[in-house]
């Protein structure tokens, strides 16, 4: 009779002392179903993707003040960054006298965070809503970061709030590139990817759109809500993400479009992959629709 599989130990997050405190063993801990995320740490099986879990797992060996900051801040807070892959791990911001490193689970940043400046998300401390902003702004792309401010802005932070911000963060790397952003944040934008697509059109010196803009007919009827448009040069530009592949999506695209051209608009349509891969050809596209070419 074949003997039954021995079932793992590690049922949350460890590390090598407190799983032999726990009686789990350096054989326990080579389990199949063990994730030895980094030098010192093990996860259960299937923990690795989710980021509580990691964080969990992180956490474990992190010295006194650390704070959870940066791409997982954002996160926490329920902001989407485009433009920036997630390689997994955990961004964790330090004192400067911390001798941690950064390793396979955790990317290390150091730096101070006054107390004023964090805040408590399901029981670990997390850096606010406006010192995670503006340590975004040092390590993400400005098309990124405008994204994360549109999002802070739908979601109430107020306007005012960021010169206040970028008052008290003067020398800070990504400091200049933010007051630009910050000029250009719209709260009606529709997604992440849109609002990298009006930080394209506005490097490009384009004049800048009206975004959510509603298109009536002759007698005022309403006709559609479009993501972007020119109203004294009636052009209509709508991003389409990955929802716009859905077969009912697609079909209402289409009555929808008929109508607003027959409303005498001119409107482009373009995706991530015009976005990231053709930018050059969307803009020269989108000057000729302007007139401006």
């Amino acid at each position: 009779m074949p003997t039954p599989p021995v079932p793992p130990r590690v049922l949350r997050p460890t590390d090598r002392g407190r799983a032999l405190t726990d009686g789990v063993t350096d054989w326990h801990l080579r389990h199949r179903d063990v994730i030895h995320s980094s030098r010192n740490t093990y996860l259960p099986a299937g923990s690795d993707g989710e980021l509580r879990q990691r964080i969990e797992g992180v956490l474990l060996e992190a010295p006194a003040g650390a704070v959870l900051s940066h791409l997982t801040a954002a996160t926490l807070w329920g902001h989407e960054v485009p433009l920036v892959a997630d390689d997994g791990r955990v961004h964790l911001t330090v004192p400067p006298e911390s001798r941690v490193r950064s390793r396979a689970d955790r990317r290390i940043h150091c730096s101070r965070v006054p107390e004023p400046e964090t805040r408590v998300i399901h029981g670990v401390r997390v850096t606010s809503p406006s010192r995670t902003w503006v340590d975004l702004a040092a390590v993400v792309p400005a098309g990124a970061l405008l994204a994360v401010t549109d999002q802070l802005l739908a979601k109430g932070f107020p306007a005012d709030e960021f010169p206040r911000i970028l008052g008290r963060s003067r020398g800070r790397r990504g400091v200049r590139v933010a007051r630009q952003v910050i000029e250009v944040a719209d709260a009606k934008a529709g997604s992440p990817m849109e609002s990298v697509l009006r930080w394209l059109i506005h490097g490009a010196g384009m004049p800048r759109p009206v975004s959510q803009y509603v298109i009536r007919d002759a007698v005022g009827r309403f006709l559609a809500q479009v993501d972007l448009a020119w109203p004294q040069h009636r052009v209509v530009v709508e991003f389409d993400g990955n929802v716009h592949r859905d077969r009912r999506v697609f079909v209402e695209d289409l009555r929808r479009q008929n109508g607003i051209v027959l409303a005498d608009w001119r409107i482009l349509r373009f995706s991530s992959a015009d976005v990231l891969g053709r930018s050059a050809l969307l803009l020269a596209s989108l000057r000729g629709a302007l007139g401006l070419a």
